[in-house]
Parts: C-alpha cells; sequence; structure tokens
C-alpha cells in the first residue's frame, strides 16, 4: 500500500485516510456530506460559519451547526477577525459536536476580505497568530487553519502564517496553492505549498486543482504533504474519493460513473435535500448540483435546462426518475 493512503491524524483525531472534502459554500451542507463521507472522504468539513453568526445566535447560522451522526469526523469551519468572537464561536462549534475547529483565512471574496476576515488575515499575521490562540485555549477538540499562499505573487506569507499557526496551537494547516488575487484562477503553486511544508513540522494537507487519481499523487509527490483536501473536483463528484484511493493503494485508475449511477445518486441527494431543507430551498439549490452531477453526459445542456425549467420539487423529482430509467433500460 502506497504510504500516501495511509491513517493519518489531526491532533488527537484519526482519519482513515488522508482524503479530506474541503469547505465550500453552496455544497458541503449535511447532506452533501454525509454521501462524500460514505464515498471515502475521511474528514468533511463544513461550510464557513461567521463567528458574529453564531455569537448573536442567527437562526440560519444556528442551523449550519447541525451535525449527522453518519458524518463523523467531521470539522467546521469559522471565520472572523476578532481574537474574542472568534474563541466564542469555536466553543459553540465544539458544543455543537464537531471533531475538529478549522479557522478560514484563506476566503477571497470581497465582502469577506473588506471585514479584515479570510486572506485579509495574511496580510495582518499578529492578529491571525492571535486569533488562533485564542481559539486554541477555547476548545478541547484540534485546531486547524486553512490559508492561501498569501494576498499576491509578492506576499509570499504562508510559511510564515504557518510557523504561527503551529507556535499558537494549531494541529494542522491547509494551504491552497494560489494567491488571495487569482482567486480560483491560474494553477495551484504546489512549489509554494512544499514551502510551507518545510518550514513547519504540523502537518500539512494539500490543496488546489485535485481533479483524479494522478493529480492527487503528483499534490503528494511535489510537494510533501501529509493528506490532501478535495475542492471543486468534488462538486457532483463523490466517486473521486474512491479513484483517488484506489490510484494511491494500486495505481489503478477507476471508471468514471456511468450516466444512471449519476442519476441514482443525484436523485438520493435530492431527496436528501428536501428532508433536510425542505421543498423550496432544495429545488433552488439542486439546480447548482444538478449542472455539476450532469456535466460531460451527452446531451446534458438540454438536461440542465429541462431541470431549470422544473418548477416544482415533485417535477423536478419526476424528471430525475425519467432520466434514470432511460439509462436503466
Amino acid at each position: 500500500m502506497n504510504a500516501t493512503a495511509k491513517p493519518f491524524h489531526i491532533g488527537t483525531v484519526r482519519l482513515s485516510a488522508p482524503l479530506i472534502l474541503a469547505p465550500m459554500a453552496g455544497v458541503c451542507d449535511l447532506p452533501y456530506r454525509v454521501i462524500a463521507h460514505r464515498y471515502g472522504a475521511a474528514l468533511v468539513c463544513t461550510e464557513m460559519v461567521s463567528d458574529k453568526g453564531l455569537l448573536y445566535n442567527n437562526v440560519h447560522t444556528r442551523e449550519m451547526l447541525r451535525i449527522a451522526p453518519e458524518e463523523h469526523p467531521v470539522s467546521m469551519q469559522i471565520f472572523g477577525a476578532d481574537p474574542y468572537t472568534m474563541a466564542k464561536a469555536a466553543a459553540s462549534v465544539e458544543e455543537a459536536g464537531a471533531d475538529i475547529v478549522d479557522i478560514n483565512m484563506g476566503c477571497p471574496v470581497k465582502k469577506v476580505v473588506t471585514n479584515g476576515e479570510g486572506s485579509a488575515l495574511m496580510r495582518d499575521l499578529p492578529r491571525a497568530e492571535a486569533i488562533i490562540r485564542a481559539v486554541v485555549r477555547a476548545v478541547s477538540i484540534p485546531v486547524t487553519v486553512k490559508m492561501r499562499t498569501g494576498w499576491n505573487e509578492t506576499e509570499f506569507t504562508a510559511p510564515e502564517l504557518a510557523k504561527r499557526a503551529e507556535a499558537a496551537g494549531a494541529a494542522a494547516v491547509t494551504v491552497h496553492g494560489r494567491t488571495r488575487e487569482q482567486f480560483y484562477s491560474g494553477k495551484a503553486d504546489l512549489a509554494k505549498i512544499a514551502a510551507v511544508v518545510r518550514a513547519v513540522s504540523i502537518p500539512v494537507i494539500g490543496n488546489g486543482d485535485i481533479t483524479d487519481g494522478p493529480s492527487a499523487a503528483q499534490m503528494f509527490a511535489k510537494t510533501g504533504c501529509q493528506a490532501i483536501m478535495v475542492g471543486r473536483g468534488a462538486q457532483g463528484n463523490p466517486w473521486i474519493f474512491p479513484q483517488i484511493q484506489a490510484y494511491l493503494d494500486t495505481g489503478t485508475i477507476l471508471p468514471p460513473p456511468s450516466p444512471a449511477q449519476r442519476y441514482r445518486q443525484m436523485l438520493e441527494h435530492f431527496q436528501s435535500l428536501r428532508a433536510y431543507k425542505g421543498d423550496y430551498t432544495a429545488l433552488r439549490e439542486m439546480r447548482s448540483h444538478a449542472a455539476w452531477y450532469t456535466k460531460g453526459l451527452y446531451g446534458s445542456a438540454a438536461v440542465r435546462e429541462r431541470l431549470n425549467r422544473a418548477e416544482s420539487t415533485d417535477a423536478f423529482e419526476s424528471l430525475i426518475r425519467t432520466l434514470l430509467e432511460r439509462e436503466e433500460h
């Protein structure tokens, strides 16, 4: 067995493999986390949760703290710019049953960065360190930090931030190999992730451009990271986890899921969303997931158009069933 596919620890939390589902807004809600975990994501991460939303008991934010028994171990990600409110938020996360609390220092979105949160903290390392220290003191579960390589090409602050995170008590760091200025364009810089690996003794999790087994193996080989985190490659594609595991274990490239497998999983996902969030929200949110599930399928543009026109959950579900039956016969 390849060393990269072995069990992995983040502090006291043991993961069955070094394969992690990245925290993605609009993707990593409870229904999809359960699915990803079942397919082999050894750790699933929640959508990022606002520290102030938790502090002021925002109903929507509190709803984001729900965890299903079958998705453990689960990491819950929080974001904010104040050590005190972040510590309070971390305590809420631990109380909600999370196994790990992750601090977002990588989000590039303008409204987050303008508040000094997310990747803005890569330009304020003393504040970033103070936040990590306060969160570590507030909880008994492991604390991790997710960052980018820096604000831009000239500000490569990830190694220094990782060192400060380690000094403040973080159990691991995740590095997305892009700058804040890049957002999601260009390519992830694996050499910069490797520099972070060399800078610290805590585990470094590599993130960026992992779309299959070979790209996962390349992330391990070129960075020396101890685990990988899959983001956009897992959208509508929980099969990526067994594909990566098989490639790391044996060098085998598993075939892609059949159209019938995709529609069957899509149907189950939609039913879970309906049960968890109600019909109105489920219909709205499933349209994005459906676009990912059907990507690359023959006639997928026409399928998406039909799904987007469905005006009720029953009509949407009926259409998925029709597509599934067509593929099964």
